[in-house]
């Protein structure tokens, strides 16, 4: 009976999604495909490369419902935790966290200062970054693809898509490129 009870338990856990992920200390969502690093954006860089994963900055804030959103609804779809664990290197910057980042172009301060810096409004935003990002620029200008605020699953699993094949250095504009995918073409 224990052994019956055991791989119930088991064949239940494979088939249920992938959970959303649990609130932080700092009030941030945890997801298990998040890296924790000392925010050193060029050696996240370095380090990404290295396992032949793409660099991803999510900025999120405490209290933010399309934060919630995003990890209850999108980010537990299982081709998109897929994706995030296995092709992505993520790092998590808190929208009004004083732990220090330091920029692609060397700059160090806290992530709130790094947030105005960028330029950023909105939680959650999503920066993609390029394999090769050159001296003195910094992750605002560096960034291959910048994405503000909450979509759906589909418009996420092609925004990843999209980064990961490149489509940044092509032709077709990422709206372009969803819409396509959208009709099955």
């Amino acid at each position: 009976m224990t052994r019956l009870m055991t791989t119930l338990a088991a064949t239940l856990a494979l088939a249920l999604p992938a959970t959303a992920a649990e609130l932080g200390d700092d009030g941030l969502h945890k997801a298990p495909w998040m890296v924790e690093t000392f925010k050193d954006l060029r050696e996240d860089l370095d380090e990404a490369n290295a396992e032949g994963r793409r660099l991803m900055v999510i900025v999120e804030q405490r209290g933010c419902i399309y934060c919630t959103r995003m990890h209850e609804e999108v980010f537990p779809d299982p081709d998109i935790a897929t994706m995030l664990g296995e092709d992505y290197y993520v790092v998590q910057i808190n929208m009004f966290g004083d732990v220090e980042v330091t920029d692609f172009d060397g700059e160090a301060l806290s992530e709130k200062e790094a947030v105005r810096k960028w330029r950023l409004n909105f939680t959650p935003t999503m920066m993609f970054f390029p394999e090769d990002v050159p001296d003195g620029v910094d992750a605002e200008s560096a960034a291959a693809a910048t994405v503000p605020g909450a979509f759906g699953i589909e418009t996420t699993r092609n925004m990843l898509t999209w980064v990961l094949e490149k489509g940044y250095d092509g032709d077709e504009p990422f709206q372009a490129y969803h819409a396509r995918k959208l009709g099955g073409g």
